[in-house]
């Protein structure tokens, strides 16, 4: 992420801002795929790119959606480099290309060395920040969106016409369950997903404690309800949705960055929500679309080499180990309480 550089990406709260508390921009792109007819952007194979993160949990949703549907030779992606500094996310250089990060490939976007490279392509004068994901038009050189939540849920249904039967029926917002999700998600994304950057990003004492006191509430209150969820794996139970995709990809960072990096330290996963870690894992090693999508490399060393102003020094943390426990493993201390 980054701003137009009138503006340090790097003061994640503006230092006029007394409350000390992080503020999350909105995004600014807000289009729409659709498969109706006369759309703006029309649901075609190979017409989009997708820009992510590995390192972003935003980003993160939107390459889960995507393996999930199937959409692998639909929707092309390229990966930036996890390095961000004060020109916001960078593409790889060729040297660097790994398989996993690459420079820009689409045609006209040679030159193009950073994702804000992208947006001022779209509009020069675009003032906000450079954010991942983003859907790129390569027909009328357009962003159609550069939000999450919309992206993640065009690619529910919207391309269905052009996948197999089994792939297009899989609906990771069923109706029945679409009020449920929704309330779920209003929480979570203030209190979880956005709870551990206002934990993180805070520059006061007071703001700190409030965010971090509210996070590990919303845990609990996450634990309690997967606690008592008897008839399958899944947040919900037996059927995969919406609310598993936008909540693990905050977990699967807790533990390796959330914890030291943040100061989210009341308790990690793995020692102190035996529900949400049982759940953590069965998506991780059960479900290909979590673990493929999931670079530990690239999450860790993005958050504690980018954000200097919290790491000054750039030092990664070796720990945990392993990023992500088997299933029929446990901490030590999980494993001695059960004795």
């Amino acid at each position: 992420m980054a701003t137009d550089g009138k503006k340090s990406i790097l003061n994640w709260v503006d230092p006029k801002d007394g409350s000390g508390e992080f503020k999350r921009q909105a995004s600014q792109f807000r289009s729409f795929v659709s498969r109706e007819p006369g759309a703006e952007f029309p649901a075609e194979a190979g017409r989009y790119h997708l820009y992510v993160s590995y390192a972003c949990p935003w980003a993160h949703r939107t390459l889960i959606v995507r393996r999930l549907k199937g959409l692998d030779d639909i929707i092309p992606y390229t990966s930036v480099h996890w390095h961000m500094l004060d020109k916001g996310w960078r593409f790889a250089t060729a040297d660097e290309a790994d398989g996993h990060v690459a420079p820009d490939p689409v045609p006209g976007h040679e030159a193009y060395t950073h994702l804000r490279d992208v947006y001022f392509g779209v509009d020069p004068d675009y003032a906000g920040r450079f954010t991942v994901p983003v859907l790129y038009d390569k027909k009328q050189n357009k962003i159609v969106s550069n939000e999450s939540s919309e992206i993640i849920r065009m690619l529910y249904h919207e391309f269905d016409a052009l996948l197999p039967p089994e792939l297009a029926a899989l609906d990771l917002l069923p109706p029945d369950l679409r009020a449920d999700i929704d309330a779920t998600n209003e929480w979570t994304y203030h209190d979880i997903n956005n709870g551990v950057y206002k934990s993180g990003f805070a520059t006061t004492q007071e703001a700190y404690a409030r965010a971090v006191t509210t996070l590990f509430a919303s845990l609990d209150r996450a634990e309690a309800h997967l606690s008592a969820v008897s008839d399958g794996p899944y947040y919900f139970g037996r059927r995969l949705t919406e609310a598993d995709v936008r909540l693990y990809t905050t977990l699967v960072r807790f533990d390796a960055v959330y914890v030291q990096h943040f100061k989210a330290n009341l308790r990690d996963v793995r020692s102190g929500y035996p529900a949400l870690h049982r759940w953590l894992r069965a998506l991780y090693w059960d479900l290909p679309a979590f673990a493929r999508s999931t670079r530990f490399d690239h999450i860790k060393n993005h958050y504690t080499k980018s954000h200097r102003q919290i790491n000054p020094f750039s030092i990664t943390p070796l720990g945990p180990v392993p990023d992500i426990l088997p299933k029929d493993e446990e901490v030590p201390a999980v494993m001695a309480a059960k004795k």
